[in-house]
């Protein structure tokens, strides 16, 4: 990317974008004075639609792939990316979308669910690539490194959040399949050379198919496959809708179908058929003519089949005999299988085991839960904890000490599900991996609805992960644990790296090795106790369990200092997880509250700016990290995050007191006069401006807003909503 601003702010969707259009003229004007630059590239969902289909549209309505520009970016010393939490969409998601930028004039084609034509198969083809997680594995060019930032817990310590009592005759379970998932049918194996790999379905009756090729791993690389057994997964998810009705508890499903784009959708889709099994049985032909696709969900399927008295009986009858439902919101009987990206593993279940194993029901009252997590990869982690908090009670965060993650997630390691090696098998037979040799790699006998996947790690990002974890175990000399398990084919090929690295250096008796579950019982006695422990863990679970251990230690996943060493030598610093609070829209849209709150993004901008400082020699940049750092803590000491409810403080108030607390704590440092010269007014102006900067920011309260659009919203609207403030706006210039 020639002449490539000095730091990129990516732009998003939803929440953080909409916290952006405040939050980024700050940032541009306070980085000027340090001869920064600070521009943005689109990673949202509707800027990767209109960047895939230039064909079909006018000049104007064109724009590049900037997803892809960052990708090459990212490969190079000299990137600074700040990555906010962008979709992964699930078609839902997406055809809305695309229905959106229609509605707005951009000619772009239908999602095709059954494509036929040419035309709708290379419109499938695009669109898939941009479903899912399809940001993040472009974007991340190195190993993870999450941690709560020391002001964050110490406020969270000195303010603790509320957490609901746990019993030890608590009804809530976790529920996984006890064999014939991925987990059990894993097979493994580490690359002796650089090799090229195909993915071969052999029928039963003799023929092939090629459902992948030109696969290039090189040396050491872990390859990876397995599958998950559909009548397997039908015979467990009937028999758990069954025992949650003998338990009388509600029924939830916790999955990742926007991360896992491939895998877990068709897992999702097999939950609403089970679910309503008589009813796909009875009128399974009159499903297929009103296009009804199970992987969308019950709310999708309710809209097509609302007209048709006899179904929407049928449907009533099987609902009074299920047990009741997990809800997303009760006031709208929205369920947990409504829509599959509504609940996602990693938010839901923390949230519920935050609440004392309650969910809420359709009767808008909190209920113990049946936790079903079909494949038992890492189900075992959510229900060591559920067990660990039935004996021991609650986490208590004024004392609770921290879990740091380190991620093993560069070059798309450990990628499952969202991988495009991941297949629904259409025919009984055999699928093999097979290397430009002839050597067959794995082999599994598989069955027609079987979900086949295969997925990769590199040599250089493994053993940049072990590296990563010896400098971090040292700066924190804590309890730092691999969380990787010896009777796992993949893990076991992961230990054969890990050994001997932690030999070669001389500190292997500063690490421990334990498989998930006993993992996570160990760091929740460390954290009760209130020490710091650092969980190493592959891809997955730094997603699970980077938003499972924040919560419970700070109420959200959001606020996580969230750092990227890029494998090249440059730098991606991500603000927090969480995602980007869909209700958080609608809050705004409705009533003019935005109250996503932007500490993540705070702390994100303080270390974004010392790395530049460290890179390009300039040290005007690092007094303004520096000064983020203490407006960060200003923020948190004087309680000047958003409040939940209209009438409080929100986003924009937040963005307030920081641009305010940055401009004094430039003014006062003594390290650049010049920076101190040129932001005493601007201090000066945000202080005695507070009554009118307030009374401007709240003025527009309680009112509905028109954004332009949800997920492509009208820049000029977005902007007069969320910066209404004249007197601010011409304090900072």
């Amino acid at each position: 990317m020639q002449n490539s601003p000095d730091i990129i702010y990516t732009k998003v969707d939803e929440a953080p974008e909409l916290a952006s259009a405040s939050l980024l003229p700050i940032i541009q004007r306070f980085a000027k004075a340090a001869g920064v630059s600070v521009g943005t590239k689109d990673i949202s969902l509707a800027g990767r639609i209109i960047a895939a289909f230039p064909d079909a549209l006018t000049e104007d309505q064109r724009q590049s792939d900037d997803l892809a520009e960052l990708g090459e970016l990212v490969k190079t010393p000299e990137a600074n990316v700040i990555k906010l939490p962008n979709i992964s969409a699930s078609v839902p998601q997406l055809v809305a979308a695309i229905k959106e930028l229609q509605a707005q004039g951009y000619a772009l084609p239908d999602y095709p669910e059954a494509p036929e034509t040419e035309a709708e198969k290379d419109a499938r083809a695009r669109y898939d690539a941009i479903k899912g997680s399809a940001v993040n594995p472009v974007l991340r060019e190195g190993n993870s490194d999450r941690r709560a930032a020391v002001a964050v817990k110490n406020f969270a310590q000195a303010n603790p959040h509320r957490m609901g009592e746990w019993t030890a005759d608590s009804k809530t379970r976790v529920a996984s399949m006890d064999g014939h998932d991925f987990r059990a049918n894993e097979k493994s194996a580490t690359l002796a050379a650089d090799s090229t790999v195909k993915i071969v379905l052999t029928g039963k009756d003799g023929s092939e198919t090629v459902l992948k090729e030109g696969l290039s791993f090189p040396a050491g690389t872990v390859v990876d496959a397995s599958f998950m057994s559909a009548k397997a997964l039908q015979a467990f998810l009937s028999e758990e809708i069954e025992k949650t009705v003998a338990e009388g508890t509600l029924f939830s499903l916790h999955m990742k179908a926007t991360m896992m784009k491939v895998s877990d959708p068709i897992i999702f889709g097999h939950a609403v058929k089970a679910w309503l099994k008589p009813v796909f049985e009875q009128f399974g032909d009159k499903l297929d003519a009103l296009g009804v696709n199970p992987n969308s969900g019950l709310g999708d399927l309710l809209a097509r089949v609302k007209d048709d008295a006899e179904i929407m009986a049928a449907i009533d009858a099987v609902t009074a005999i299920r047990p009741p439902m997990y809800m997303v919101d009760s006031d709208k009987g929205i369920t947990n299988l409504h829509v599959p990206s509504d609940v996602i593993i990693d938010a839901s279940m923390p949230a519920l085991i935050r609440a004392g194993g309650k969910g809420w029901g359709p009767d808008g009252k909190e209920a113990d839960s049946n936790c079903v997590i079909p494949d038992n990869s890492y189900a075992p982690v959510y229900d060591e904890t559920i067990k660990f908090f039935k004996e021991n009670g609650k986490l208590n965060p004024a004392t609770a000490g921290t879990v740091q993650n380190l991620g093993l997630m560069a070059q798309k390691a450990e990628e499952y599900g969202s991988h495009p090696t991941t297949f629904e098998i259409p025919v009984d037979g055999v699928v093999r991996m097979i290397l430009d040799d002839g050597t067959v790699l794995h082999e599994h006998a598989v069955e027609a609805g079987d979900i086949w996947r295969s997925a990769s790690t590199r040599k250089a990002p493994i053993e940049d992960w072990v590296a990563l974890a010896i400098d971090r175990q040292k700066i924190e000399d804590c309890e730092a644990i691999f969380w990787l398990d010896e009777t796992r084919a993949h893990d076991a090929e992961l230990i054969k790296y890990v050994t001997p690295i932690l030999e070669a250096r001389g500190v292997a008796d500063k690490f421990q090795i334990m498989a998930p579950r006993e993992a996570t019982r160990q760091s929740l006695e460390t954290i009760t106790a209130g020490k710091t422990t650092i969980a190493i863990t592959g891809n997955v679970l730094r997603d699970y369990l980077t938003d499972l251990f924040p919560i419970l230690e700070l109420a959200t996943s959001a606020k996580m200092l969230s750092i990227v060493k890029l494998m090249q030598g440059g730098g991606l610093f991500e603000t927090g997880a969480g995602g980007s609070a869909p209700k958080h829209v609608q809050q705004l849209m409705g009533e003019n509250h935005l109250r996503w709150d932007s500490l993540g993004e705070f702390c994100a901008l303080g270390e974004s700016l010392k790395f530049l400082a460290d890179a390009r020699s300039n040290e005007k940049a690092r007094v303004l990290g520096n000064a983020v750092d203490v407006a960060t803590q200003g923020i948190l000491d004087h309680s000047r995050s958003p409040g939940r409810k209209v009438g409080e403080p929100d986003n924009r108030n937040s963005h307030y007191w920081f641009a305010r607390y940055w401009a004094e704590a430039l003014a006062a440092q003594t390290d650049d006069a010049d920076l101190a010269a040129e932001f005493a007014p601007v201090a000066e102006a945000l202080a005695s401006g507070e009554e009118a900067i307030l009374a401007e920011l709240a003025a527009p309260r309680g009112a509905e807003v028109d954004l332009g659009g949800y997920y492509h919203g009208d820049a000029a609207k977005t902007a007069a909503v969320m910066r209404p403030s004249a007197t601010l706006n011409a304090a900072i210039g």
